[in-house]
């Protein structure tokens, strides 16, 4: 389903979502969803989000080995220009 629905927030900053989408995606009381802020753009997602937990042990694994993310990108950038025609 690809369709732009206009939602409107309500006290206490609750956001209904219409009957047909809780109804044809299963969403009941109780469900946990996900709400992602992508720079002002939000995506609301079913599945819990597993990306912060997963970047937060990256870091302290680098961090234990005193290494960073940011060098750990730039060693792949740099592996993979060597393999780029």
């Amino acid at each position: 389903m690809s369709e732009a629905i206009e939602l409107r927030i309500a006290q206490r900053g609750v956001i209904v979502i219409p009957k047909s989408l809780r109804e044809a995606y299963d969403l009941r009381p109780g469900v946990r969803m996900t709400l992602l802020d992508l720079g002002g753009t939000f995506v609301l997602s079913r599945q819990i989000s597993q990306v912060d937990a997963v970047a937060d042990r990256l870091a302290e694994s680098l961090s234990e080995r005193g290494e960073s993310l940011e060098g750990m990108l730039r060693q792949l950038r740099e592996e993979r220009e060597r393999y780029e025609p």
